[in-house]
């Protein structure tokens, strides 16, 4: 993928109603946002910065550390938070109407079955209830945003079981 062909999709991409788009081709990695968050699963944006020392010989085993020690905090944290993924494509909406409060924010304790969004699909509203209780740790989407099927809509932290 040459220059021109890159800033003719960037060209592309901004004339669009698309808010992101990811392309692999011949090795080369190509991610577009206009969130005003990054929802991309980059790896190496999420690994801690790494102290550079000076060459040597003998190889470093802090980059094998730092990984291993990433993957045991995230596999933790998988296990205590959950997502509630859109069920359909359409666009998602964070509170019934424009005036009205949001159904979730951050911080905010939801119980199974609560309503936390909706999405219209072809005229119709559908309820996106959470399947499990716990606290809204990340609200993943914006107000009238598309989304796909699957797409990881809010993060919650499960409650610990008493």
């Amino acid at each position: 993928m040459d220059e021109k062909t890159i800033k003719d999709l960037i060209e592309q991409i901004n004339q669009s109603s698309i808010r992101e788009f990811s392309l692999s081709v011949n090795g080369v990695d190509l991610y577009l946002s206009k969130n005003t968050e990054n929802h991309a699963k980059n790896e190496t944006a999420k690994d801690p910065v790494l102290k550079t020392k000076p060459a040597s010989d003998e190889p470093s085993d802090d980059l094998a550390t730092t990984k291993t020690d990433t993957q045991v905090a995230k596999k933790i944290d998988d296990q205590q938070t959950t997502t509630i993924n859109s069920p359909l494509v359409g666009v998602a909406y964070l509170q019934a109407d424009p005036k009205a409060d949001p159904y979730v924010k951050v911080g905010d304790q939801v119980q199974a079955g609560d309503v936390v969004c909706l999405i219209e699909a072809m005229k119709m509203m559908t309820e996106i209830k959470s399947s499990v209780s716990g606290k809204v740790c990340e609200i993943l989407i914006d107000n009238e945003s598309m989304v796909d099927y699957d797409q990881p809509l809010i993060k919650l932290q499960k409650e610990e079981s008493k």
